[in-house]
């Protein structure tokens, strides 16, 4: 899908907003140049450099305070612990004293598939999305088969990668701040090409982790990664304090 200039440039200043902010260059409570600054700045109409703000603020990354201006958001505690139990593989298995391995299996630009339904959510009005597959290794043998999408709308610098050095979810907990996440757990037993990939019979038991993250109320990506049931495990650690209902039905 091909954008126009304005929305080019709209992202493109929401794109070295981000990387200000990132790089720490811009630290929490550091006040965002004018909208009449940026304007100047990247020669555009207010509108594309509102536009790019308000995504800024709806990722969390900045706050909007009227008459006063922008400013670098604080992190919220709540966020940073959630952060933490985001898992990122390569850390996993080079902690469990094994060598990391990572196999892009494809990477492809395609339409959003009816199910699973977060597939839709992620492609948004994009009406694309991001598609990766990709098997990760422990000492060279298959750890975990895992099919990634992700938002083109909400992560425009993905496109720009090709995955084939670096495992999609390091990336993303390494250069895309977000703000909400929602997993599910189940167990399934592994389809046919499902076992052909990660060299086990067809129906061997596996751990399935699904996860959707946003930023602010936009979609980052949605993964589903499936783990040989003898060869994973979930831990949590917790207080009373960190609990909160969630709906009937979850725990």
């Amino acid at each position: 899908m091909s954008h126009s200039p304005a929305a080019s440039l709209h992202q493109r200043i929401r794109s070295d907003i981000e990387q200000r902010i990132r790089s720490g260059r811009w630290p929490p409570g550091h006040r965002v140049p004018s909208e009449h600054a940026l304007m100047q700045e990247y020669a555009c109409a207010r509108m594309t450099v509102n536009k790019a703000l308000t995504a800024l603020a709806e990722a969390g990354l900045i706050e909007r305070r009227r008459r006063a201006g922008s400013f670098v958001a604080r992190p919220h505690p709540a966020i940073e612990q959630v952060a933490l139990e985001i898992p990122d593989i390569p850390l996993q298995v080079a902690a469990r004293g094994h060598a990391y391995g990572f196999r892009l299996l494809s990477r492809r630009l395609r339409r959003p598939r009816a199910r699973p339904a977060q597939e839709g959510e992620v492609a948004g009005k994009g009406e694309k999305v991001l598609a990766l597959q990709s098997l990760h290794l422990a000492d060279g043998v298959p750890f975990a088969l895992e099919d990634r999408v992700i938002s083109p709308q909400g992560v425009p610098q993905a496109l720009e990668q090709s995955f084939r050095d670096i495992a999609p979810g390091s990336w993303l907990l390494q250069h895309v701040p977000w703000t909400r996440a929602r997993h599910r757990i189940s167990a399934v037993g592994a389809d046919g090409e499902q076992a052909r990939l990660l060299q086990v019979p067809a129906g061997t038991a596996c751990l399935v982790l699904e996860r959707q993250t946003w930023r602010g109320e936009t979609p980052v990506t949605f993964v589903r990664q499936l783990f040989l049931g003898d060869s994973y495990d979930l831990v949590a650690s917790f207080t009373p304090g960190m609990l909160r209902r969630t709906g009937a039905g979850q725990a």
